[in-house]
């Protein structure tokens, strides 16, 4: 993300409709990412769990935009300390002008205030993959309004806030490989440590019930997260923008053919979930590293994390935790690598002088202060989270009760369901009409 910068009143920059412009659409393509990520998660798990998936991920729009503007956009981006900002002109939004500009840019605060916002909603709502069929859905949205204050808000500070201690350490994070991907795989972990396992986990097949609706949601969130990455530039004036819309493109693509090869390699099978995987874990590991490598070392840093994460989604067999929808193999691995590799491929020319160990020097400063922003990030998130899970669970429960999991959480959290048989066949009624729904059910469910 691009920082805040200090210039000289006579050097000040001027308002640039241009990029204005640019940021404006560039919010609106994160903006999408979110229903893109619903679809993507409501495609993967069963039939009984599609719209309780999708609200998990919609819901997240509203609390998330509230909170943002109240407290969330001052605690992330004022000027306190290297751990927490704060600006109280900025609460509520009460004291800035229309035309204000973003400090060393030719945008508005408004319009910088928008883009991180669209970055903050879509971040808990990462998390919500891991916890699916299980959790109950007022205590998800009082743990999206905890995460958001207590978690999202001191790390992007400390990623992205001018005076925050890893933005001042020199840790490269363009657009959210720690703030947003790490950050969410981890608080992830950390919540299903805590609450357990599914039931039937690793005894009844679980499998996706629309891959369509998957391959739908991962091609929303290919085309949002160009603004996503390249709108982290924070306007179009140089080349670095393009660089990274470049490396976004590329990256993605290396990361799709990897997953499949090792999938095949593996399990004889190139798979519609697997490209659409392997297309995700490719975008993830380019959000850090974009703006830092050059367009053969996007390919390098897409291949390597389709493969590792292709590899990391069965861990949790091994390991005996139950994440759904691979959050952890796949966010937290893929943001890892993403920002590791920062420090071997990074070229100095980008958005940072900075060089891996690859390149200029040969030095490894950049990796050591990378492992620093990806520890501290991993750590906080994962412990912080899980006390917020134990907290929320010992006092209002975060499960609904087994016969409700097992019956279908749809039904028990939001008296609906995701597709109605009842009229199967037209004009078929009654009992039969009964009979073909519990027929479907009973295959979705096998």
């Amino acid at each position: 993300m691009a920082p805040a910068a200090i210039t000289l009143a006579a050097d000040a920059p001027k308002l640039s409709s241009a990029n204005t412009g640019f940021m404006l659409i560039a919010s609106a393509l994160v903006l999408i990412m979110t229903p893109g990520l619903a679809f993507f998660y409501g495609g993967m798990v069963r039939v009984k769990s599609t719209l309780n998936m999708l609200m998990m991920s919609f819901i997240s729009m509203g609390i998330v935009t509230i909170l943002w503007v109240l407290y969330g956009f001052s605690l992330a981006f004022g000027t306190n300390n290297s751990f927490i900002g704060w600006d109280s002109d900025w609460f509520g939004l009460r004291k800035i002008g229309l035309t204000e500009l973003w400090p060393g840019y030719t945008i508005p605060i408004f319009v910088f205030m928008v883009f991180q916002m669209m970055f903050a909603i879509i971040t808990p709502a990462l998390i919500s993959g891991a916890l699916a069929d299980r959790v109950k859905f007022s205590a998800w949205s009082l743990f999206i309004a905890l995460w958001l204050t207590i978690v999202y808000v001191p790390v992007a500070h400390w990623v992205w806030g001018s005076d925050g201690w890893a933005f001042k350490l020199g840790v490269i994070d363009f657009a959210g490989g720690t703030a947003v991907h790490i950050n969410a795989g981890a608080a992830a972990l950390g919540v299903i440590l805590v609450i357990g396992k599914r039931v039937g986990f690793k005894k009844d097949p679980m499998r996706p019930h629309s891959l369509p609706l998957v391959m739908l949601g991962a091609g929303l969130l290919w085309f949002g997260w160009f603004g996503f990455n390249a709108g982290s530039w924070l306007g179009n004036d140089d080349g670095v923008g393009a660089l990274m819309f470049v490396n976004t493109q590329v990256a993605t693509a290396a990361a799709m053919l990897a997953w499949l090869a090792y999938e095949k390699i593996r399990h004889g099978a190139f798979t519609t979930l697997g490209a659409a995987s392997g297309a995700v874990a490719g975008l993830v590991a380019i959000t850090p590293s974009g703006g830092a490598v050059s367009p053969l070392g996007a390919i390098a840093v897409g291949a390597i994390a389709g493969v590792a994460c292709a590899a990391a989604v069965g861990l949790k067999f091994k390991f005996g935790y139950d994440d759904s929808l691979d959050v952890v193999g796949v966010h937290m691995v893929g943001g890892i690598i993403g920002s590791l590799l920062i420090g071997f491929f990074a070229t100095g020319k980008g958005q940072s002088t900075a060089t891996g160990v690859f390149y200029g020097d040969h030095s490894f400063t950049q990796l050591w202060k990378q492992c620093a922003g990806v520890g501290a990030v991993l750590a906080y998130s994962l412990i912080v989270s899980a006390v917020l899970a134990f907290l929320l669970d010992k006092t209002i429960g975060m499960r609904v009760t087994e016969d409700q999991e097992v019956s279908g959480i749809d039904q028990a959290e939001h008296a609906e369901t995701a597709y109605d048989f009842s009229g199967a066949g037209g004009g078929v009624t009654g009992t039969l009409a009964s009979a073909l729904a519990a027929t479907e059910t009973r295959k979705v469910d096998a």
